[in-house]
């Protein structure tokens, strides 16, 4: 694999090639070893706006960009998996980064991984084959891509290590950095929803609690809805409390999140809690996350417990 470096020189953009604003882009690079997350990872990035693409070959990268950044007026927001698994990875990764760098791109690659143990306890719960696997063992197939992936991980700006997370944690560490290592100098908005007999979401910069409100669940019809559909939605709306609730939070975020983006804060993120996560708080989190969609550009909807019973 040819040495890998990160180029920091500046850029003429008025040679010849696609003229980029450095602005507008956000690229993410998502690699590491195998069964660390990534596929956790493009979900989280989905999550929060981004177009993605799990396994593309890097020798396609440059024509992918080009054709992105022609024709999509959502072309600042790019989410790559790229790994082992496609086999000229490894030997044309480096020449594709430099070149596309040279013309004005520019990436941000997060590397993660996890600890030998981790892996083959992952492993062997999915029973899934390794992709250096071959004829030798998982244990020696995962020392063989750590030794392959060492150059990628030195020039990553972000190396996570995911032994220690479940998939909820994981999306939502992840979430939390994207939002801020792409700020744009606006405040971005994540409202999460989410279940109190599973936690408060630990990167939640506000927590409101909606379990006052009257419980769908116990409605015959609705219990087996979620606060997506219409029907949850008019219930939990219908009474004078919710809308007096209403009413005083979002005006208190109207209050809030100026003096948040004045003080310099470049995400927030707030969390809506009910008792499983699944009724009350997705429904709120839907109200707010509308009505805070029309005044700013970033703001992302991430239903946490939705699908756990």
């Amino acid at each position: 694999m040819p040495p890998l470096r990160r180029k920091t020189k500046s850029f003429d953009f008025r040679a010849k090639g696609p003229i980029i604003q450095l602005e507008d882009q956000k690229i993410v690079i998502i690699s590491g070893l195998s069964g660390s997350g990534k596929s956790t990872a493009i979900k989280a990035l989905e999550d929060v706006g981004f177009f993605c693409v799990d396994n593309l070959p890097v020798l396609l990268l440059p024509k992918f960009l080009e054709i992105r950044m022609e024709q999509s007026s959502d072309r600042s927001k790019l989410g790559l998996v790229m790994d082992i698994r496609e086999k000229r990875f490894l030997t044309s990764f480096a020449n594709v980064l430099d070149s596309l760098t040279d013309r004005g791109y520019r990436f941000h690659i997060l590397f993660l991984e996890a600890s030998e143990q981790e892996l083959v306890r992952r492993y062997s719960q999915t029973r899934r084959r390794h992709p250096l696997g071959g004829g030798e063992s998982l244990l020696e197939g995962i020392r063989a891509e750590q030794k392959q992936l060492e150059g990628l991980r030195k020039i990553s700006d972000k190396v996570i290590d995911t032994s220690r997370y479940n998939v909820h944690e994981l999306k939502a560490v992840i979430s939390q950095y994207v939002l801020k290592e792409t700020h744009t100098g606006r405040v971005e908005i994540n409202i999460i929803s989410f279940g109190f007999k599973y936690g408060i979401p630990s990167e939640a910069d506000l927590v409101i609690d909606v379990r006052f409100l009257p419980n769908p669940y116990f409605v015959p019809g609705l219990k087996d809805l979620d606060g997506r559909s219409s029907q949850v939605q008019d219930f939990v709306k219908k009474w004078d409390e919710t809308q007096v609730f209403l009413k005083k939070y979002l005006n208190l975020l109207d209050f809030l999140i100026p003096l948040y983006e004045k003080e310099g804060k470049s995400y927030l993120t707030i969390g809506v809690g009910c008792t499983g996560g699944r009724h009350r708080s997705v429904a709120i989190a839907c109200e707010v996350s509308g009505y805070l969609k029309e005044k700013l550009e970033y703001t992302h909807l991430t239903h946490r417990d939705i699908e756990l019973v």
